[in-house]
């Protein structure tokens, strides 16, 4: 018995020490990462279904304290299963079961220095992270650069949107994930600045599945990252941000104290887009960074800039607009930029004042900071100086404000990432709701921290009003959304537009390409905790009386959500619960009507729903049928053109 004992014992010892390999698999069997060691380098490949999704990609970065791609050795591994279940009021879901399994494969470099990858795989989502222990008396570590890759086969297309140069665009604040997606674009074509993709990034393995990349648990510790171009054998790897990017200040490089933890690397896989439209992966893998001591009401809101722009800023428009969101039951109007010179601090205290005798709270706009773009907007240079802040954030929690709007950050380095926490950190202090704009994509932010409620990070409502080019492409890019950037984050995106032509009397300006129908779908399909509509004081007569009502009751939270179907740039069915009450809206971005024919098990047999569609020269038009077949509900979607089913 002695001898069998530790003849096991030395196998186990030999599987350790020779072993270059291991898999772990989601808990169906059906996702899967092989990781390997392939002469000194690190790999891993992933499948669903057999198909292969990556191929063999790189692992493993270099640092200031040496090489951890290359010359690698295997030292152990272990495993365990993650269970967890969660409430979270801020995302698709409002209570989420995760469960995954782990492997966490320890490795040294040629210096014997330990690294940890850590690979959690649920049914459909891949999550991994680099661990680097404290070794000898090193308390730091500089990541100079990240091999991480993802190698995709070469029948894969893409949904990806170009990051921009640093530096350019209004008052030179780009980058802010705002270019242009292209669709189904085959992957050695060139990005359009050269300098790769934002996250997240929608990929179609051919007819073997689907895969969206994006990480998570960016913080003060890390920066953000992005894709870089694409090698001719379908590799893209972790690019870190330019040097160029606010204005120069800041390293490019992370900085870690050990025992650190990079952010992780996302992969959601599926045949079909119900895993993608559904993942709750940025989420299920962080923890909230810390407590409050506030309740945060979320909600609907105004906002006189979208449509009136900068001359509104006077304390008589905002009235109006306070008065706007009273008519609509909304709980909020933000007050955009210039109010510090148009209105004054003792304008603002009146008119929160006024808001709160009517049931409204305010948000005020900000710029970031002053000192990395030529913006002129005011307040500026307040958010990013702490003491500054904190006595304009003492002023606000004074007179009652509820949040603010931080606007034109300067890039993705980890200094602008510690400006984010701290924003987030000091606002909490103070009871204030914090909304980017301007800014990087959100990281897991809404279960990290409790006053975070949305950025923008997307070609939001504002290129509506500025250009009639994205007017005319509003419907192709909403139709993305749901799918890629809604999907891995908050999107604050200022849409919902009644008005049919984007000026303050609404007989000028760009043109609305898209029917009532689609607008009120919007409100259903975009996903952001506090929205603030694009309605207008005129609205409340020359809109439909029954988009009016429509607005007055949608709201801003889900409890859960479902993808019915759809294409990404073609047309998207969606379906979200709030309570007892679903919403199932769908909008068509193609050219000739859309008929469907849509399994929605939400719905009771025989059941009667009410329909919002577009009817004879796209007027809005409300019905009540009646549902035989929950199975077969027969839709019709117009071009550019919506449908809104309402159901108990």
């Amino acid at each position: 018995m002695k001898k069998q004992i530790l003849f096991c014992a030395l196998m186990l010892a030999a599987s350790q020490t020779f072993a270059q390999q291991a898999t772990v698999s989601g808990p169906d069997s059906r996702l899967k990462v092989n990781f390997s060691v392939s002469q000194g380098m690190p790999m891993y490949a992933v499948t669903y279904d057999e198909k292969t999704i990556l191929e063999n990609s790189p692992l493993g970065f270099v640092a200031n304290i040496g090489d951890f791609s290359k010359d690698m050795s295997y030292v152990g591994q272990k495993a365990q299963q993650i269970k967890k279940t969660y409430t979270q009021d801020r995302i698709k879901r409002s209570v989420v079961n995760y469960t995954a399994n782990e492997l966490t494969i320890s490795l040294q470099n040629a210096d014997k220095t330990p690294v940890d990858i850590v690979f959690r795989v649920s049914n459909n989502d891949v999550a991994f992270r680099y661990e680097i222990p404290k070794s000898g008396e090193t308390g730091s570590i500089v990541i100079r650069e990240e091999k991480t890759g993802f190698d995709f086969p070469a029948q894969t297309t893409t949904f990806l949107c170009p990051q921009s140069d640093a530096m350019i665009g209004w008052k030179r604040t780009k980058p802010s994930y705002e270019e242009e997606y292209a669709a189904d674009a085959p992957m050695n074509t060139r990005s359009q600045y050269g300098h790769g993709y934002t996250f997240p990034g929608l990929f179609r393995i051919g007819s073997d599945g689907w895969a969206l990349i994006s990480e998570t648990g960016v913080d003060s510790k890390y920066c953000g990252s992005h894709l870089s171009d694409a090698t001719a054998e379908g590799l893209y790897t972790i690019a870190f941000p330019m040097p160029e990017e606010n204005n120069g200040n800041g390293t490019v490089a992370p900085g870690l104290s050990l025992p650190g933890k990079t952010p992780w690397r996302t992969l959601t896989v599926g045949n079909s887009l119900k895993p993608i439209v559904e993942t709750t992966v940025p989420w299920d893998v962080v923890e909230p960074r810390f407590e409050t001591e506030n309740t945060y009401r979320f909600g609907r809101g105004t906002w006189s800039w979208i449509l009136w722009q900068d001359n509104s800023i006077n304390y008589e428009d905002q009235l109006r607009y306070i008065d706007l969101a009273a008519a609509m039951g909304y709980e909020y109007a933000l007050i955009d930029n210039w109010w510090n010179t148009n209105i004054g601090k003792e304008g603002i205290e009146e008119l929160a004042r006024y808001a709160r005798s009517k049931n409204v709270s305010l948000f005020l706009w900000y710029s970031s900071s002053g000192y990395w773009n030529d913006i002129e907007q005011g307040p500026t240079n307040r958010m990013d100086d702490p003491f500054a802040r904190k006595h304009e954030m003492k002023w606000m929690q004074e007179i009652g404000i509820k949040g603010i709007k931080v606007d034109f950050f300067g890039g993705d380095k980890q200094e602008t990432m510690r400006l984010y926490e701290a924003i987030l950190s000091d606002a909490d202090d103070h009871g204030l709701m914090v909304i980017f704009h301007g800014c990087t994509l959100p990281r897991g932010w809404e279960r990290m921290y409790p006053n975070y409620v949305g950025s923008e990070a997307v070609l939001a409502s504002e290129n509506l009003v500025f250009n009639q080019h994205f007017d005319d492409n509003e419907a192709f890019n909403a139709c993305l959304h749901p799918f890629i950037r809604n999907a891995v984050g908050s999107m604050e995106f200022g849409g919902t537009f009644l008005n049919k032509r984007y000026n303050r009397t609404n007989d000028g300006g760009t043109i609305r390409r898209t029917s009532d129908a689609f607008q009120l779908a919007t409100a259903v399909l975009f996903q952001n905790p506090i929205q603030n509509f694009a309605l207008a004081p005129n609205n409340l007569s020359d809109a439909p009386k029954a988009a009016i009502d429509f607005m007055k009751e949608i709201p801003t939270t889900w409890d859960e959500t479902v993808f019915i179907d759809g294409y990404p740039g073609k047309y998207i069915v969606l379906a979200r619960r709030h309570g007892n009450r679903w919403y199932i809206a769908g909008i068509n971005a193609q050219k000739e009507p859309l008929k469907l024919t849509l399994n929605l098990p939400m719905l009771a047999k025989e059941s009667q729903v009410t329909l919002y569609s577009d009817g004879k020269q796209n007027a809005l038009t409300v019905t009540t049928p009646s549902v035989k077949s929950s199975e077969a509900v027969q839709a019709t979607i117009l071009p550019q053109g919506g449908i809104i089913f309402i159901a108990e």
